[in-house]
């Protein structure tokens, strides 16, 4: 108290032999400081009512498959969640490195993700041989007969499993159309180019695609979602990471 009226040069309370009785200024302060605690608990009660915004730039890694059957749909409800953020979009083949930071998230196949992310498994990814609804292929005997046209990613994805399977089952069988991506290989299906081995997820949003075998179990991998240790507690990541562990489903 003294140290306070020292640097007031005012006395805040009157010493009488009643006791301490408070000073005008004592009451000034007293009105000004009732503000203060009124205006911080409105403050407090807006921010719980609406709270801070994430903002910042999220980096997804994974596959142009993955991206356009299973993020891409889960971007839309990032967005009105999350209306600050924004996002850069890297698509291929091999595992961004997680360890230097090449991206904040990634969404990946693979039966042994790396020991050192943590993450979810998102389910398994089946898939199976698919033609052309318009298309002379109709049935798989069609395919056995040796009448259907192959669409492979051979060079790209050497040790892909569809690519090992077609290899196992059709061993004669050389690709008409040798390409780099599986969704390339969704397209010229589905303009009737040939067969071709693809994911449920991918193809079930196709009207133009027709089923010719069950889900090839020797094919199954595993689909998950990745970040570092470290970069899942900043916010920006936290909240995309939270938002795609809710919405990806392969069912």
């Amino acid at each position: 108290l003294q140290r306070i009226e020292r640097g007031l040069g005012q006395a805040v309370f009157e010493r009488t032999r009643s006791g301490y009785q408070p000073s005008e200024l004592a009451l000034t302060l007293a009105e000004h400081a009732e503000q203060m605690e009124s205006a911080i608990e409105s403050a407090r009660t807006a921010a719980q009512q609406r709270p801070e915004q994430v903002s910042g730039r999220v980096r997804i890694s994974t596959t142009d498959t993955v991206l356009h059957g299973l993020v891409a749909p889960a971007l839309r409800a990032l967005k009105a969640a999350h209306p600050r953020l924004d996002y850069e979009l890297h698509t291929g083949n091999e595992l961004a490195n997680l360890t230097r930071r090449d991206t904040d998230i990634a969404v990946r196949a693979t039966k042994r993700p790396p020991q050192h992310l943590v993450g979810k498994h998102v389910g398994p990814i089946r898939v199976a041989l698919y033609a052309s609804k318009k298309g002379a292929i109709k049935r798989y005997a069609d395919v056995e007969a040796g009448q259907a046209a192959w669409i492979a990613p051979d060079d790209a994805l050497p040790e892909h499993p569809s690519v090992l399977w077609r290899k196992r089952h059709f061993a004669k069988t050389v690709p008409t159309y040798r390409v780099n991506s599986i969704l390339t290989v969704a397209e010229l299906v589905a303009l009737g180019l040939g067969v071709g081995i693809l994911p449920l997820f991918l193809a079930k949003t196709r009207s133009d695609l027709l089923q010719l075998t069950e889900p090839l179990d020797e094919c199954q991998t595993e689909l998950w979602l990745l970040t570092h240790p470290e970069s899942r507690h900043l916010r920006r990541i936290s909240a995309v990471y939270g938002q795609l562990a809710g919405s990806l489903t392969l069912d």
